[in-house]
Formats: structure tokens, sequence, C-alpha cells
């Protein structure tokens, strides 16, 4: 049986160390146990788990490998690698299935998961379902968290490339470095650069984003757009 492994990290859980290869041993290892013939490891690195699977740059050419029948099985190491919701993954579940292509889940509740099986097929449902339970639950704690602190006079949201927050968790302040950064990238545009361009050399000079990753074209943009 032809199979194809999925791997993916967000751009938070790359700062934060999460490893791919880990994510890719477990599969080769798994694909090895069950003598699949494990065709290869297709990697999202620094891709949010909140954009469905086909939108994704590996997602996508994997869907296309099984819209195409090219592979009768993909395994993933757990849900929230491959899937954005339960209803995300439960859609794509049912739309392999017709194609003769099953789904396995190498940690799921602490169990291994084969979509192919009765006893799978109903797992992985109820399992999907509580984990969006989970999900919608921690939105809703994050949102009364939210309305408490705008309540008592804090500041909401992200704080923006170039300033602090203040001790009194209200006032913005500027950040020296983060402003020369700023300075640069509005020099660069002045001298025709172009965002690709910008961002490049602010990754030349080691100089991150906020939340301590490289630039890419897109955040410089928003950057550029915020100082105007």
């Amino acid at each position: 049986m032809k199979a194809v492994g999925y791997a993916r990290v967000s751009s938070q859980e790359q700062i934060e160390g999460t490893s791919l290869k880990a994510q890719e041993d477990q599969i080769r290892a798994y694909a090895m146990m069950k003598g699949l013939d494990l065709i290869t490891v297709m990697i999202d690195a620094g891709i949010s788990g909140g954009k469905p699977l086909a939108s994704r740059p590996e997602g996508s050419r994997l869907a296309d490998m099984v819209n195409q029948g090219e592979v009768q099985a993909v395994v993933i190491t757990k849900l929230d690698r491959g899937f954005r919701s339960a209803s995300d993954c439960l859609n794509n579940v049912e739309a392999w299935e017709q194609r003769g292509v099953s789904l396995h889940i190498l940690n799921l509740g602490g169990s291994t998961i084969d979509t192919s099986t009765p006893s799978g097929k109903f797992f992985i449902t109820v399992m999907a379902g509580a984990a969006e339970l989970e999900r919608n639950l921690i939105r809703e704690r994050c949102n009364e968290g939210r309305k408490i602190r705008k309540a008592q006079g804090c500041r909401i949201g992200e704080i923006p490339f170039g300033f602090s927050l203040a001790e009194d968790g209200k006032t913005l302040v500027k950040c020296g470095e983060e402003q020369e950064a700023i300075a640069l990238a509005l020099d660069l545009k002045s001298q025709g650069y172009s965002a690709s361009g910008i961002a490049g050399e602010l990754n030349r000079r080691e100089i991150t984003t906020k939340k301590g990753s490289q630039w890419t074209h897109k955040q410089v943009i928003r950057l550029l757009q915020r100082a105007a």
C-alpha cells in the first residue's frame, strides 16, 4: 500500500522548538512497522494550523496525490498537524474514503487510529468532536479574559513592531532598536527596494520580527503601511 506522510509546524512552534524531524521520524517508523510503501513525507514549515489542509503549500500537493490515486494512505502524527478543525478532518476523511484512501493518526488521545477500520472511523469522529469542543472552550475563556482586561482599562490586542507596553499595561512606548529597524526599512524603500528585498536585508542583518522570526514580504508591507 502506497502512503504519504505529512508534518507541519506553525511559525510560533518553530520559535518554541517544535521538531519537524521528530514528526518525520515517527511517520517513517510507523510506515515501516505497518509495511506501508512510504513515498515521501511532505512538510509545511511555518504554516498555521488555521488553514485548511488543501490551502497549504505541501498540503495542496498531498491533496493532489490523493485525488490522482497515487496513494492509498495518509499518515500524520496528530490531528492538529493535518487539520484546522473536526469538520475539516471529517470532510477530508469522507472524501478520501470514497477514493479508497485511509488516514492514519499516530497519536489521537493516546491511541493510533486507522480510518480504514470501523472502530477507527468511530473513534476519530468522537475524538475530533472532543478536540473541537476543547478549542471552542479555550476560545471562550480567552474572550472572557479579554473582556475583563478591557474593563480594567488594559490594552487589548497585539503590540505593534516598534513599540513596547509601559508598566501601566495601557500605554505604548517606542522601542529604540525596533524604531531603528523601521527607519531602515523606510530608507530601503526610498532606495527602490521591494518588500521582498527589504525582508531579505532585515534578515541578513539578523533583525527579527516581534516574535523573533525572520521577515516575510507580507510582514514588511504591513510594517511600512503602519509607519506611513
